[in-house]
């Protein structure tokens, strides 16, 4: 079963755009999961680790 996706919205230059969707199609990726790739690889590089869970909601 595919892992839920948590949706979002987010404006990019068009520059910016263009150069993704440059590199979703070289890698054959969406670019959604290109995205996805390029934050994971940002988080990485400043030594963050992104949890696989959600955050719970504190009920108090």
């Amino acid at each position: 079963m595919a892992r839920p996706r948590k949706p979002f919205l987010m404006r990019a230059s068009p520059g910016v755009m263009a150069a993704v969707e440059r590199l979703a199609a070289a890698e054959l990726r969406s670019v959604n999961a290109q995205l996805e790739t390029l934050l994971r690889e940002a988080l990485h590089r400043r030594g963050v680790t992104p949890s696989e869970d959600p955050p719970q909601a504190d009920d108090a």
